[in-house]
């Protein structure tokens, strides 16, 4: 289960090394009037840098000399994501092919990582959109989010207790998921015409969401609810280009499950959509917009828990922004894990020491600053408390 005791431990750095004993896969943290302050080994630059990302890669198996279990370690890579269609090889999988293989796979990765407590995730919300398929080994079969409003409650809660458990048997340990978009725009190719939506009721989705979640979380596994700041009444597809929802964006109904949600303290993380809202930002894309993140969702409504960007190799964002600009963009609007899914096509690949060193750049250039990658690690640190 996601965990919700605290553990209470006295660390003493010296040169990088601690004094006491810590229990293992405990992440330390000291107890002061009932806030929590995490407290962590000295990171290096790069490793701060690092525990910013998220990353896709080739391969099924993760051996110690592969560059992803050496990226994880030398970087302290935030987390990777999991795909099973492959963008170079279609005959190929890239990462999935049966239940021992990806358990094998997960274990590895977490051989890779310092602490055991790496982020593995995948898209897995049921219909269209779920990487553990029938033909697998798996259930395969969770039905898309707009099916669920015809079930009892009590039913829901098992399907998704299911995929909760299916998800960890095989060490996946963050579900990207549950959509929160609303279903308010019947031409909207992406959310409504795939069924990704619990409905155009903010109260609809806002009950079957915590559902979902609390069944990820009796399995051990964290969630993100998406796509902020709201996809359900767009058009266009981010995926394949610019989309804008400034005439077309109802704030008040589709911000609600983010407030509600984030005033019931149930979100671990926030991911947040590539649309373009004139309304919220005149210049920027809501995953690059400091207006959007550090305004809206942080100031305004509240949240402060991790906030993850959608995939920055969508077309929305590299058909107008080049990587510099691009991580400049995100750490300075609020984000803190940036989602590089290298799965969208060969040509927007990119290494982990490509994004890092880039990233080191901007540092060295006052472009980005310090204490904003200092801030994003102790939210991720937070995050990763409850695994």
């Amino acid at each position: 289960m996601i965990k919700k005791s605290i553990l209470l431990v006295s660390i003493t750095f010296i040169c990088g090394c601690t004094t006491d004993t810590v229990v293992a896969n405990e992440a330390p943290k000291l107890v002061m009037k009932e806030r929590i302050i995490y407290t962590t080994p000295q990171k290096s630059l790069e490793e701060k840098i690092g525990s910013m990302l998220m990353v896709g890669f080739m391969g099924t198996t993760a051996p110690a000399d592969s560059q992803i279990c050496r990226d994880i370690y030398k970087y302290n890579l935030g987390g990777v994501i999991l795909f099973d269609a492959n963008p170079i090889n279609k005959r190929e999988p890239k990462n999935i092919y049966s239940k021992a293989q990806l358990a094998q796979l997960t274990q590895e990765l977490q051989s890779c990582s310092r602490d055991g407590k790496l982020l593995i995730a995948v898209d897995q919300e049921g219909g269209r959109v779920q990487r553990l398929k029938r033909k697998y080994g798996f259930n395969g079969r969770f039905p898309k989010a707009k099916s669920i409003r015809g079930i009892s409650d009590s039913r829901v809660a098992q399907i998704y207790e299911k995929m909760g458990e299916e998800l960890s048997s095989v060490g996946v340990n963050y579900n990207l998921a549950p959509v929160v978009d609303l279903a308010i725009n019947r031409q909207n190719r992406v959310i409504y015409k795939l069924g990704r939506s619990f409905g155009s009721n903010p109260k609809d989705v806002i009950k079957y969401s915590k559902i979902f979640i609390n069944a990820m979380h009796q399995n051990g596994v964290l969630t993100s609810v998406k796509h902020f700041p709201g996809h359900g009444s767009s058009f266009g597809d981010t995926h394949k280009g610019f989309v804008d929802v400034t005439k077309l964006w109802n704030g008040k109904k589709e911000l609600e499950p983010y407030r509600v949600l984030s005033r019931d303290g149930v979100l671990d993380t926030v991911m947040v959509a590539h649309v373009f809202n004139r309304r919220l930002d005149p210049k920027y894309p809501a995953t690059l917009s400091k207006k959007t993140i550090n305004g809206l969702l942080r100031k305004e409504i509240g949240f402060d828990g991790v906030v993850i960007t959608d995939d920055l190799q969508m077309g929305a964002i590299t058909h107008k922004y080049g990587l510099r600009k691009t991580l400049k963009l995100a750490i300075n609007a609020g984000n803190d894990l940036l989602l590089f899914g290298n799965q969208l096509s060969v040509k927007s690949m990119v290494t982990t020491r490509k994004l890092v060193n880039t990233v080191k750049n901007l540092l060295k250039n006052g472009e980005v600053n310090i204490s904003t990658i200092e801030k994003s690690n102790n939210r991720l640190e937070r995050l990763k408390a409850k695994i």
